[in-house]
């Protein structure tokens, strides 16, 4: 059986035997018994064993170290402290796996920089199976948003010939030997000769794929790793990540913003709903305040407003910002955070933004100036999820496409879905690891990923 299911209905097991395989969190010895910290995985709160000196092996047993995989047989009974409503009193303790004194994962504070180098381990300890929890049911929950209203679950590849957001940051796929690398007649590099016969990359999102999907079943949507070989060090980047990418056909911008907040609202409650010991760790010991910064964002509606408005009560605000506020500019986090935290205080669509700072296959407004984009800013958190309402008419996206160096015939096939049947569509892009730092409370993104994938980094 498992840790969960005794503290789940712990009174249908009060005073039976069970029986349980985990290892040992912490082991507190003395001369009469010993009580063992124990784990297996299943639930948050480790489980109280105590043992006594009559035990078979109570020497033994008092022997096994911190990190050592058991076997406990023993009955479920009433514990005598206030905040711990079941212990388990041994009749058999067996050593499955030994684990040396040197053990690097001690009952003891240790510091987020150590534990990046045992990553390997650091799933053990209270902070990261809170916070690797918290992504399992997070992932578990958009599908189930999604599945729930019949989008497809489309597989987008991760080799691809196309850079979606043009930003020319991609990992190059090659099996060439890169000491004897081809070229042509110009001195440029003959991809022709190549595995796939021309220049290949991992990709940076699947949203472009994704749409001819949305344009057969209506509703579909991505959720897979990505990849960017953007050379930053900073909290918020990583290069590798993963991504929730959902497109829909027939819907606008304001039907988009819908399933934005729905999606994100249906998150957070699932994980309010079914990860309650772990947020009230977190509560206590990350973000104070983390549990009402969730409740208040399911609870309170989003504000909408277009990009020149934001700029407009920024400017109005009468606060000395450290970057000014400039009409036709991107947002800083210091605006984001005025927006959603003092303006409003609550989570902010800013829509319709300048076109110059947005990709080729948004939307063009009717005045020729915006672009029918859409980003959702959160409290405490600044800018959570972007999308937009796709541009549907050959000409303009053609047009748009070579004004901003994007390859026409590389992407012939994304504009002929504008020829064949195409129609108003919208999706959105929402970095995963961003909303697992948001439900969390954890800074670093290198703190929400198993094993992150920065520069200078690929261990483990």
């Amino acid at each position: 059986m498992i840790a969960k299911e005794i503290f789940t209905n712990t009174k249908k097991y009060m005073g039976k035997k069970v029986t349980l395989e985990g290892w040992i969190k912490n082991h507190r010895k003395q001369k009469e018994f010993g009580f063992i910290s124990f784990s297996d995985g299943t639930f948050f709160t480790p489980i109280q064993i105590i043992y006594e000196k009559d035990l078979k092996d109570f020497e033994t047993i008092q022997k096994y170290h911190i990190g050592s995989s058991i076997k406990v047989e023993g009955t479920v009974v009433e514990s005598p402290k206030e905040n711990q409503a079941f212990e388990i009193k041994a009749t058999n303790i067996e050593l499955l796996g030994d684990c040396p004194e040197d053990y690097p994962i001690q009952p003891k504070k240790h510091s987020r920089e150590f534990l990046r180098e045992q990553a390997y381990l650091r799933p053990r300890t209270n902070l990261f199976q809170a916070v690797f929890r918290i992504r399992s049911k997070a992932a578990f929950a958009i599908h189930e948003y999604f599945q729930e209203r019949d989008f497809i679950y489309f597989h987008a590849p991760l080799i691809t010939g196309s850079d979606c957001e043009g930003a020319g940051e991609m990992f190059k796929v090659t099996t060439f030997d890169l000491d004897k690398i081809p070229h042509d007649e110009n001195g440029n590099i003959d991809y022709s000769k190549d595995f796939f016969a021309k220049q290949a990359s991992l990709t940076v999102s699947g949203q472009l794929q994704a749409e001819t999907f949305a344009l057969a079943y209506k509703n579909t949507y991505t959720f897979g790793p990505t990849f960017r070989a953007e050379n930053s060090n900073t909290k918020t980047h990583a290069n590798e990540f993963w991504m929730i990418e959902p497109e829909m056909a027939f819907y606008d911008l304001e039907e988009d913003m819908n399933i934005m907040e729905g999606m994100l609202k249906y998150i957070v409650k699932y994980v309010l709903d079914n990860c309650r010991e772990e947020l009230d760790f977190l509560d206590n010991f990350v973000e104070k305040g983390l549990v009402k910064k969730l409740e208040d964002l399911v609870a309170k509606e989003a504000i909408r407003i277009t990009h020149h408005d934001a700029i407009k009560y920024l400017l109005e605000s009468g606060k000395k910002f450290e970057f000014e506020p400039q009409y036709g500019e991107d947002l800083a986090r210091e605006h984001e955070k005025y927006l959603t935290e003092e303006k409003f205080n609550a989570p902010v669509f800013v829509y319709d933004w300048p076109k110059d700072i947005k990709a080729f296959y948004m939307r063009l407004n009717d005045d020729k100036k915006t672009v029918a984009a859409v980003d959702l800013l959160v409290p405490g958190s600044g800018e959570l999820m972007g999308g937009s309402q796709r541009e549907e008419r050959y000409d303009i996206l053609e047009k748009r496409m070579k004004e901003m160096n994007v390859s026409t015939e590389e992407l012939s096939w994304y504009l002929n879905l504008r020829k064949y049947g195409g129609c108003v569509h919208s999706g959105f892009g929402m970095g995963f690891e961003r909303l697992i730092m948001y439900l969390t409370g954890i800074e670093n993104i290198r703190d929400v990923i198993p094993y992150p994938r920065t520069p200078g980094n690929c261990e483990f």
